[in-house]
């Protein structure tokens, strides 16, 4: 697939600098030796995503199991100021340390547990409604993906990106909002917070896109095997943003 996104071609040129120096010798002379550690493939990425919903699922569990329904609310802002940080951290300095990543899952595993667990007691078998339909829409963006139904064209990776700082614009402002005792609607379960959480979930799977799309150029590119923790961390962000959002919207829509 060919692409002119800056940030997948800046994964060329990183790669080119980490064989270069492993070789000892400068790139123009010709000598440049083979990289001196593994290259990532689709597997590695596969691995380590899976490792962290691990994590989420197990961390998550426990918090359900020992948290009481009462202080559900109260542990899931415990667990999301933490995500949130080390997520920004992540994503902003392309971290590809096993340990803050880790750390990240089980910040995550917190809150989604609490979550969950509050939406659970006000709607009897949601968490595994909104479980099926987040997977559901996951491996259909796969698919769609796999079949070059959906492309990530310069054009369209602009378009996604600005449709995720759009919809945490409005996510940020809203809470700003809240803190002033200020309904925006936007999450009050009116027709205008069904219509934000649906454009919310488009976005979110079509984020699922740009991070195939970041898969294959950096296999491509010969990027490190610890490249891929960084790849697994996006996928598995938009797979909780996506979750989140779809249990918002079944919330919505029981009411």
């Amino acid at each position: 697939m060919r692409t002119s996104n800056p940030v997948l071609t800046r994964l060329g040129q990183a790669a080119a600098r980490e064989r270069v120096a492993g070789s000892g010798y400068p790139a123009a002379g010709g000598y440049a030796a083979p990289p001196t550690v593994r290259t990532m493939t689709v597997d590695d990425v596969v691995v380590r995503t899976v490792a962290m919903l691990a994590i989420i699922g197990v961390v998550g569990a426990a918090t359900w199991a020992v948290v009481p329904v009462e202080l559900s609310l109260a542990a899931a802002v415990v667990g999301s100021v933490p995500g949130l940080i080390l997520g920004l951290v992540i994503a902003f300095s392309r971290i590809t340390n096993p340990f803050v990543i880790g750390a990240y899952a089980v910040a995550e595993g917190v809150f989604m547990g609490a979550w969950s667990q509050l939406f659970e007691s006000r709607y009897p078998g949601i968490v595994l409604q909104a479980v099926g339909g987040t997977f559901g829409v996951f491996f259909v963006m796969a698919a769609l993906y796999k079949v070059r139904a959906i492309r990530a064209t310069p054009r369209f990776v602009r378009g996604v990106i600005a449709a995720m700082i759009g919809c945490a614009a409005l996510m940020l402002v809203n809470l700003v909002l809240w803190f002033f005792h200020i309904d925006s609607g936007l999450r009050s379960g009116g027709p205008l917070a069904i219509g934000f959480s649906l454009v919310c979930i488009v976005v979110a799977s079509l984020s699922f896109v740009l991070s195939f799309a970041e898969v294959e150029q950096a296999v491509r590119y010969g990027m490190p095997e610890r490249y891929a923790w960084y790849v697994s961390f996006g996928i598995v962000l938009s797979l909780v943003w996506l979750y989140l959002e779809i249990l918002r919207l079944l919330g919505y829509l029981r009411e």
